[in-house]
């Protein structure tokens, strides 16, 4: 089971994602919270990375929460099927734009 909390590359859980140094350059990060993945930072050494990644996540149960993309990033969410959604971030106080795909083995997170 994974814990929540940041998920660094070539963890145990990095590894059980597929989040791993031959994939990804060092600066990349997850974050899990409840039944969510969130992909603030990521850079990928190979096209397709991404991708495995969130199928793997997705496979798990949890849901993929990419705040705010930009440039590349965005043209991916937009053709893989993800939502556009605003959430409400206690941290910085703000609503910001989360683009999200559930996993198709759980209800939708709030």
């Amino acid at each position: 089971m994974l814990q929540d909390g940041m998920i660094a590359l070539d963890s145990d859980a990095g590894k059980e994602l597929s989040f791993t140094s031959d994939r990804f350059d060092s600066g990349s990060y997850l974050w899990k919270d409840g039944q969510r993945i969130a992909i603030s930072v990521i850079i990928s050494k190979k096209s397709g990375n991404f991708r495995t990644l969130a199928e793997t996540i997705l496979s798990k149960g949890l849901a993929v929460h990419i705040p705010t993309p930009m440039g590349r990033m965005e043209e991916i969410v937009r053709k893989a099927g993800y939502r556009q959604e605003s959430q409400f971030f206690e941290q910085s106080g703000e609503y910001v734009e989360v683009w999200v795909k559930e996993s198709l083995l759980t209800t939708p997170t709030d």
